[in-house]
């Protein structure tokens, strides 16, 4: 049996366990690094399997590593699993419908991520044993991906060390490489505290904090206009002190995410972020104190690997879908008012002929065919995601699958809807088989591994990573 029959077999064994663990997380959402469920589930499934798992690793609550075999090359499947807050929803359900209120839900497919991830190292596991292949298989159990960037930390504390290429995939509205880099991003809470005083009988008392972050709101809006164009600086006031109009606020609160295209360029933006909310509290006479929360890279592609990606993809074939399948898709979309289609945004990288090829299926229900790869640096698309700071550690690529009815945002209802769906089934098999294919044939194919490295090296010789998470900051976990 060829390596790409044995991969489909295998994935295709265990498909009905893999639909079980994905479904039992999807009805157990859990975020940032709570993910107790999720992670002990995928853990007693690769203990099952043979794997050797260490759990905490890095010091983050639900991370883990799962690894098979021994010696080069060190091939790693990246796996997130932790939902999004306030996301509750009835699985199959085309119209808004909670399951309970307040309650998180899965509406990034993480529950679909972890398992596919999962699914493929397993299948690489068994051709390590039957002797098919040589080298190492890796699991790295990632959480709080949409909260906390853990794989920044990850990346930190030496996560990724060792490791010669990591594949992952992503559930999304088609199938593909993933359609460009990812911006930088960090987040901060800034906290300002004054002198509380009656605003009509002593304002003359009172130091307002809420005066001081507004200051830095507007010195941050004059700053928007010196900055590189593609900068994006936003900002909640989470507490503005109480609710009376005459009083002198002694308290507030405000929290910033500032988003960059480049690495390099988010150091200088954050602070001066910070340096405007200094001067507002000298302004004002109060003081402010900035908790650094969070931090992810942008995106370092790697054409070699994505084009070993789509070649495996295309191999492998779409899916196809029963009428009952469709019908979901069809109402789920229908419920959509996107302003812009996927096809619309992941065209912009494409020569005129693709883009009119791509174009060609707007207005479809469900993407079942497989956007081509336009190789080079593509455009920056405007979200953030810490497998950005894995892809300056080792080589990293990801390819998306079509989970979700077309045009489906990720982060909405709609996409917790399908999390239980066949199509989404089916698209984790079908991302777990491509990412484990081209995860064997870089085991298989020294050459093909060297131009991955080759690549890679000349990239982080341009700019060497500096992870954007400063040394002292730890992990919030509540």
């Amino acid at each position: 049996m060829d390596i790409k029959s044995a991969i489909c077999a295998s994935i295709d064994a265990h498909a009905g366990a893999y639909t079980t663990a994905s479904d039992a997380i999807w009805e157990h959402p859990e975020v940032n690094f709570h993910e107790d469920f999720a992670s002990a589930t995928l853990i007693d499934l690769l203990k099952a399997h043979g794997f050797r798992v260490e759990t905490g690793i890095c010091g983050l609550p639900n991370a883990f590593r799962a690894q098979f075999g021994s010696g080069k090359p060190v091939i790693a499947y990246l796996g997130e699993f932790d939902a999004l807050s306030a996301l509750s929803q009835k699985a199959g359900c085309a119209v808004r419908e909670l399951l309970e209120t307040g309650a998180p839900g899965h509406g990034c497919g993480h529950n679909l991520l972890g398992v596919g991830a999962l699914a493929a190292a397993i299948a690489i596991r068994e051709q390590i044993e039957a002797g098919t292949l040589q080298g190492t298989v890796v699991l790295l159990g990632c959480p709080a991906e949409e909260t906390a960037s853990a794989k920044a930390f990850m990346a930190r504390d030496g996560g990724f060390d060792g490791i010669d290429a990591m594949l992952t995939w992503h559930p999304w509205d088609y199938n593909g490489i993933w359609p460009g880099g990812s911006g930088a991003n960090v987040g901060m809470i800034f906290r300002v505290r004054g002198q509380g005083a009656h605003a009509a009988s002593s304002p003359h008392l009172g130091r307002s904090a809420l005066d001081a972050l507004e200051l830095m709101n507007v010195g941050v809006q004059f700053l928007r206009e010196h900055v590189p164009d593609d900068t994006r600086i936003h900002y909640a006031i989470t507490d503005a002190g109480g609710a009376s109009p005459n009083v002198v606020q002694g308290r507030a609160e405000a929290v910033y995410l500032v988003r960059s295209e480049r690495l390099s360029d988010l150091a200088d933006i954050k602070q001066r972020v910070i340096d405007c909310a200094r001067g507002a509290a000298l302004m004002t006479g109060t003081t402010m104190e900035m908790e650094f929360v969070k931090g992810c890279s942008n995106l370092l592609q790697n054409d070699t690997l994505d084009e070993a990606l789509i070649a495996s993809m295309q191999e492998i074939g779409v899916p196809s879908y029963t009428e009952e399948e469709l019908a979901l898709a069809a109402s789920l979309h229908e419920a959509l008012e996107a302003p812009e289609t996927t096809l619309q945004k992941i065209s912009r990288r494409c020569d005129a002929r693709t883009r009119e090829a791509l174009l060609a299926h707007q207005g479809e229900p469900l993407y079942t065919f497989i956007a081509p790869h336009c190789p080079g640096d593509s455009p920056i698309i405007p979200v953030s995601t810490d497998v950005g700071d894995a892809s300056w550690c080792a080589p990293t690529a990801q390819v998306s699958a079509a989970a979700w009815a077309a045009d489906t945002p990720a982060h909405t209802w709609q996409a917790v809807a399908m999390g239980k769906s066949g199509v989404a089934h089916k698209a984790m098999c079908f991302a777990a088989k491509t990412i484990a294919l081209t995860g064997a044939r870089l085991m298989a194919d020294p050459e093909l591994l060297a131009r991955v490295q080759e690549e890679f090296a000349g990239r982080i010789a341009r700019q060497p990573y500096r992870c954007p998470i400063p040394a002292d900051v730890q992990p919030k976990c509540d």
